[in-house]
């Protein structure tokens, strides 16, 4: 790569660092057999692309080599999917989304922890999972004093440079420098002397631009052009449109009920084109000054920017489509008026969420009779992405509420069943239940009541007949909440 003395200049502002400017092959060889490896990224948001790359590609040429790798969340296919393919992975946290790593994790080769991503950061702090050897951090930018200007993602880069014995610093010349300002860098302390984390507004900065580094951490420093993998997001169908619009008959009712303001409080919403969608559902709310304190700001929260519902976004990524990604760079100085991205400590904080008052808006696999909630596992056993960020939002949040569809597969499958195969959420963390059929409020209700909820408001209506005979049999057995064991995970009852 050729890069300018302007961008140098630009990029790695403290002269002295430019003589560590090297290959991503040289730095890769940095990273030995065993290391534990902390990658900034949080989605394939400001992830390291250049130098997994080229560790990938001393694997495949013959090396022994395999780390421990951490990352904020799910990650492109440059370091998650290449490093797996050439066996570069012996253990993963916190949660993945690229199919080969998926694969590797369900296949036994790739040791893998599901974490709640607010914990993860305070966990490796702690010293829980042994010593981080090594950070690699995408960045914008190098300032004088050493210090790191993030890039589209934080997630838990902060501690991952804290921790880390040594750090090489991808500077993606694809990112623009107008990011510059965009991140507030904020980590609490440790026990004994933790103090409340003085945020009390979405919009409170509360830490720095940067990430504190410092040049004597700094091992290498490499150029890298390889933009952001964005994935497109599904059209919103027309499941997606209803599912949207029971959501705003609920938001509607709590208003008329005095329990919101009309101008909602701070909203939280999960990842991908389900979530997307029912945020998108909110261009119809009848009133502006909407808050967003969540993970990932994607292409919905650009619309609501745009169509003047939106005062104000807190994130820990920028996670928008292609064509979503065009928008925010092409209205960047706008945009950073109104965003802030932090640590994913912070954006997913227990502490934060319950001061705020968030109205979380979680997707899920499948949902049971009785309102607990499976996001992780296919059928009890094969890990699908991981819990993410849905635990640290619902059991804290104001209102939690839990959408999927009450299908799969064209209909085949019910995504409404007996008994959740695996469970992530248990009932005491689910308030509201919500299909494209209805909405089902479980706050206040026995296990009886919120099955006959459930069923009636949220379940297929092909499935309804099989899973009111079931509640009916087990309710004759007795019990408070009743199952019968031996039929709950029958195929009968969840699939045609």
């Amino acid at each position: 790569m050729g890069e300018s003395s302007c961008d140098v200049e630009s990029r790695v502002r403290n002269a002295s660092l430019r003589s560590r400017i090297m290959s991503p092959q040289e730095a890769a060889k940095i990273v030995k057999d065993g290391m534990c490896v902390g990658c900034s990224g949080f989605t394939p948001s400001g992830y390291p692309k250049a130098v997994p790359l080229a560790i990938a590609e001393r694997v495949r040429k013959g090396e022994r080599l395999q780390i421990t790798l951490w990352t904020g969340a799910s990650v492109g296919p440059e370091l998650d999917g290449e490093l797996t393919e050439a066996g570069a992975i012996r253990r993963r946290f916190p949660y993945q989304t690229e199919e080969r790593i998926r694969k590797a994790i369900n296949d036994g080769r790739v040791s893998f922890q599901d974490l709640h991503l607010s914990m993860t950061a305070q966990n490796m702090r702690y010293g829980f999972y042994g010593n981080m050897d090594l950070a690699i951090v995408e960045a914008v930018a190098i300032t004088e004093e050493g210090h790191l200007i993030l890039s589209t993602s934080v997630g838990n880069s902060p501690t991952f440079v804290k921790q880390a014995k040594e750090v090489i610093v991808e500077v993606n010349l694809t990112q623009p420098l107008e990011l510059e300002g965009l991140h507030d860098i904020y980590i609490p302390d440790d026990p004994p002397s933790r103090k409340p984390i003085p945020i009390v507004k979405v919009s409170d900065r509360v830490g720095t631009p940067y990430i504190e580094c410092g040049t004597d951490k700094i091992a290498a420093i490499v150029f890298c052009d390889i933009p952001d993998k964005q994935r497109p997001l599904s059209s919103i169908d027309e499941t997606s449109r209803r599912m949207a619009q029971n959501l705003l008959d609920l938001l509607d009712l709590e208003v008329k009920a005095a329990r919101l303001p009309k101008e909602l409080l701070p909203l939280q919403s999960g990842v991908g084109s389900v979530a997307n969608a029912v945020m998108a559902g909110l261009m119809e709310w009848p009133t502006d000054g909407l808050l967003v304190y969540t993970e990932v700001i994607q292409d919905s929260v650009l619309d609501l920017f745009d169509a003047g519902k939106l005062d104000f976004a807190s994130g820990t990524s920028f996670t928008p489509s292609p064509q979503g990604a065009q928008r925010l760079y092409s209205n960047l100085t706008e945009y950073r008026k109104k965003v802030l991205l932090r640590p994913q400590e912070i954006s997913n904080h227990p502490e934060v969420i319950r001061r705020l008052g968030v109205i979380s808006m979680n997707t899920a696999i499948e949902v049971d009779i009785y309102g607990h909630v499976n996001s992780t596992m296919v059928s009890g056993t094969h890990m699908m992405n991981g819990i993410g960020g849905s635990g640290d939002f619902a059991r804290n949040a104001y209102l939690s509420i839990f959408l999927c569809p009450s299908t799969a597969k064209g209909g085949a499958v019910s995504r409404v069943v007996p008994f959740c195969c695996h469970v992530d959420h248990t009932e005491h963390d689910v308030d509201v239940v919500v299909t494209e059929h209805g909405v089902a409020d479980l706050r206040g209700l026995s296990p009886r009541e919120r099955a006959r909820q459930i069923v009636e408001k949220c379940a297929h209506p092909d499935y309804r007949p099989l899973l009111e005979d079931y509640m009916r049999k087990a309710e004759s057995e007795g019990g408070h909440e009743p199952h019968l064991l031996d039929e709950c995970f029958s195929k009968r009852l969840r699939e045609r």
